[in-house]
């Protein structure tokens, strides 16, 4: 065997070799590291946001912060900014469970999101009212439209800014069709399906008014789900709530005027309410564990953060081509 043979094979094993060892680095970094390090999503510190007159107890701070998914949250040296949905369900179980948690603020800012997270979170809301007993205001940032109001709906109270942004109440389902573009190229596609639907907003035809009906039956009933919400959250009759649910939005002012909020006022506002009610408490955060792990988790996420963008691109074009219903308030 020729010498540039053996030095081709030599460098094809140490490929190999490094790939090993970097998917075994990833693995370890990601869970045992994390263990080691304290960056467990269940270990929580408690940072004091504003202090109280009372130290007995906590009022805490939680917050949505952007579109609510579960784009498969990172605890590890990977994890990205944004909203982190398992992260947050793990900060509300925790406020919850919590006997020096008093009370809970929800600052939310987000324009909604997927239908299944936002029931999530809901589903969490309520167990922490009645399960746990703990009052739950929400404070609304510049946004808290469709699924972000889905999930203030059975709080305490719902405190707005005059100029947030609410409503957009209902569901949206959306894809991109691409076919007569393909067509004008030249692009043909084959398609072998089981059965006529299998391929049900297929971005490379014409949508059927089969499809279209499957695809409203999923919608319609979110929807109801939705108004359900509502009503029992804001005790409405279902009729009032399907005249305010038809998609438009309000601003604070206007929410307070149809009674889809308590009150008009800013964060501090929401906090003085709640001491009002259960005491002048501490208003704390729930941080995850910093140290050793933090920093270098924010070193890997500097040194990929062009990768985040490529990634985030990834993500909204596979999920325009998957059929997905939204709370969502698109701008």
């Amino acid at each position: 065997m020729s010498r540039k043979r053996w030095l081709a094979l030599i460098a094809a094993a140490m490929l190999v070799v490094a790939s090993i060892a970097v998917n075994a680095a990833t693995s370890f970094l990601s869970s045992d590291f994390e263990s080691v390090f304290g960056a467990s999503d269940q270990d929580w510190n408690e940072q004091v946001v504003d202090q109280g007159t009372e130290l007995t107890g906590n009022i805490a701070l939680l917050e949505i912060n952007g579109v609510i998914q579960d784009t498969g949250d990172q605890l590890g040296l990977f994890a990205t900014d944004g909203y982190r949905h398992r992260l947050f369900l793990s900060q509300i179980d925790h406020a919850a469970k919590d006997p020096m948690v008093k009370g809970i603020i929800i600052r939310i800012n987000s324009p909604g999101g997927g239908v299944v997270e936002s029931a999530e979170i809901y589903e969490k809301v309520l167990e922490a009212k009645r399960e746990y007993k703990k009052p739950i205001y929400v404070s609304m940032g510049s946004m808290a439209a469709s699924g972000g109001y889905y999930i203030a709906a059975p709080a305490d109270k719902i405190v707005a800014s005059p100029q947030t942004i609410t409503g957009s109440l209902g569901v949206i389902m959306e894809s991109i069709n691409f076919a007569e573009l393909a067509e004008n190229y030249g692009v043909k596609f084959n398609t072998i399906k089981s059965g006529p639907y299998k391929d049900i907003m297929s971005p490379s035809r014409e949508m059927t008014e089969g499809d279209r009906a499957i695809l409203q039956s999923l919608v319609d009933e979110s929807y109801d789900e939705f108004v359900r919400v509502i009503a029992e959250g804001r005790q409405m009759s279902e009729q009032k709530v399907r005249q305010l649910a038809d998609g438009r939005i309000y601003s604070g002012l206007q929410a307070k005027e149809v009674n889809l909020i308590d009150e008009l006022g800013s964060l501090d506002d929401t906090i003085k309410l709640m001491r009002d009610q259960i005491g002048g408490y501490n208003v704390v955060r729930f941080e995850t564990n910093t140290g050793l792990y933090s920093l270098f988790s924010m070193s890997v996420q500097k040194l990929f953060s062009s990768d985040h963008e490529l990634v985030g691109l990834e993500k909204l074009i596979s999920n325009h081509r998957s059929p997905t219903l939204k709370y969502l308030y698109a701008e």
